[in-house]
């Protein structure tokens, strides 16, 4: 008896691409190794660059803002810490964007996971941000600030970041493949988007304009916040701001990834 197709029979959109990256994990894991090592294998330093990116950015804003913010003995420790959350955050977007329009064609010709570039995206940024806490350790330990057992909880914030991060890449590579321009105007929103951000200075400069709505309609400061005060503050955050940054993680990811997963078997006719 011959088989019969029933396309009616097949999962969720949602679902099939799932089991297709936990069935491809190696080649996400591929992807992520290409990644890490075409970026830095014509460069001298490799993957110190990673760590001196966020330093020498750290020294400028030090030298500009310390006197400014009147925080010169701790500035420094202030910033990075933004810094580091900030640029996993930007690169991840930034860079899956990129990376749906680059493998378009790939996907035309052979089949793997929708998501997977996506997903290799996030994941080689992931180990770009674990390089990055070697340069925030030495300038915590310049400065003299303490690390302390909130310190514990930081792997729980980066899964926040991680989630949140992916949710909007999913949204901007659906967006992209409809709206081209999207690539040339994203750097655009991510400029505003870190300066309306307290990344480089205290929140409270924001408190005060339109009575904090600047912050809390602001899904980053969120997540930052638990960061920084894991990090910095050395304070673990109370149970209502784990539960909105949560909230905010989980739901970007699951709306990202239901719009993804729906949309992307369409890509093929616009890109």
């Amino acid at each position: 008896m011959s088989n019969i197709y029933d396309s009616l029979k097949n999962p969720p959109s949602y679902l099939e691409e799932l089991r297709s990256i936990l069935k491809y994990k190696d080649l996400i894991f591929q992807l992520i190794r290409r990644d890490i090592v075409t970026r830095y294998k014509r460069s001298v330093l490799g993957v110190l660059w990673t760590m001196l990116n966020p330093l020498g950015t750290m020294i400028i804003l030090s030298i500009v803002f310390s006197r400014m913010f009147n925080m010169r003995g701790v500035y420094p420790a202030y910033v990075i810490t933004g810094l580091v959350a900030w640029t996993f955050f930007a690169q991840t977007t930034q860079f899956s964007l990129n990376s749906t329009l680059w493998g378009s064609e790939l996907l035309k010709r052979i089949y793997m996971p929708r998501t997977s570039f996506i997903v290799a995206t996030a994941g080689t940024n992931l180990v770009n941000l674990l390089f990055s806490l070697v340069p925030l350790t030495f300038i915590f330990l310049v400065t003299k600030v303490t690390f302390r057992i909130s310190i514990l909880f930081l792997p729980l914030s980066i899964i926040l970041l991680l989630a949140f991060a992916l949710g909007i890449s999913f949204l901007l590579s659906t967006l992209v493949v409809y709206f081209p321009d999207t690539a040339e105007f994203y750097p655009v929103i991510l400029t505003a988007w870190m300066y309306l951000t307290p990344i480089i200075y205290p929140e409270s400069l924001l408190m005060d304009t339109f009575n904090g709505g600047i912050l809390y309609f602001n899904p980053f400061y969120y997540e930052l916040k638990i960061f920084r005060n894991l990090l910095f503050d050395g304070t673990v955050p109370q149970l209502n701001e784990w539960a909105i940054a949560a909230a905010i993680s989980l739901v970007t990811f699951l709306i990202g990834w239901l719009v993804f997963t729906n949309k992307s078997k369409k890509f093929g006719y616009y890109v």
